[in-house]
């Protein structure tokens, strides 16, 4: 696997081939290493960041996307992507992920090519493609966008580890899925949901950081007929459990439940069904 530095030399390599790169950047630290890399390689100048409009997209992660391609003096496109206009990305079977990345890379191919740049890049990570059911990669791949820390062999340790040896500010951010993840399977995503689950967190993270509960990683989960389930880092939930109007906060839903088992990365795959998850 050789060492850190090594991976970091092939991220290098990769992206130094290639005249330019537009980078989907999400505001996340993968996405941002591969942009910071990205100017590395090749300079400012030939260096695009895009992050998309959309409801999936809480507000305040595009405005600190913003204020990183800034930090990075790379021009900032923000372009609008149109996923609830895809049938199968409403319809939030299993594989909607696959919808929305075809929107986004559909959007940002068009854009790179006005910009003169023809290639496209994501954050997917080693640890990702690893990681067992996810379509939005293949749906990237498939229009054309490439992975350079995948390419690099960097898992996501390393890509906080290189963030921290460029003194990024994403360094620790904790991850950041779309909203629509939030969402169970089966259950259609809309406009409104969407800005229901991220009013929800933000009051909630709000309600928590005033009673002297800071949390890291918080989700409101949207389980369809009214119900939320809220998962907080694990260690904090013997608190909060003890403190059940602080989940007053979460506004909309008939009921609020507290998963006892705390934040989990992807814990709406845990409802699919085997074959579908890991096919």
């Amino acid at each position: 696997m050789g060492t850190l530095e090594d991976r970091l030399a092939v991220l290098d390599a990769e992206l130094s081939a290639v005249p330019g790169v537009l980078v989907a950047f999400s505001g996340g630290v993968d996405s941002g290493v591969v942009l910071a890399a990205a100017v590395r390689a090749l300079g400012p100048d030939r260096v695009v960041a895009a992050t998309a409009v959309s409801p999936s997209l809480p507000a305040a992660e595009r405005a600190a996307a913003h204020d990183v391609a800034v930090s990075l003096r790379v021009r900032h496109e923000q372009p609008r992507t149109f996923e609830l206009s895809r049938a199968g990305y409403v319809a939030n079977a299993g594989d909607r992920c696959a919808f929305c990345k075809a929107e986004l890379v559909d959007v940002l191919m068009p854009l790179a090519a006005r910009l003169g740049i023809a290639d496209v890049v994501t954050g997917t990570n080693a640890d990702d493609l690893r990681a067992g059911f996810r379509p939005g990669i293949r749906a990237a791949a498939e229009r054309g966008a490439w992975a350079p820390l995948a390419r690099a062999g960097m898992t996501k340790d390393d890509v906080r580890a290189a963030a921290r040896r460029w003194d990024l500010p994403l360094a620790d951010k904790p991850a950041a899925a779309c909203l629509a993840s939030r969402i169970a399977y089966g259950v259609p995503v809309s406009a409104e949901r969407l800005a229901r689950v991220e009013r929800a967190e933000a009051a909630l993270r709000g309600a928590l950081a005033g009673a002297g509960i800071p949390v890291r990683d918080l989700r409101v989960r949207d389980l369809g007929d009214d119900v939320a389930r809220v998962e907080v880092d694990v260690a904090r939930v013997p608190e909060i459990a003890a403190r059940p109007e602080l989940l007053a906060a979460v506004a909309g839903f008939d009921r609020v439940e507290l998963d006892p088992r705390g934040f989990r990365s992807g814990a709406m795959n845990e409802l699919l069904p085997d074959p579908v998850r890991y096919r």
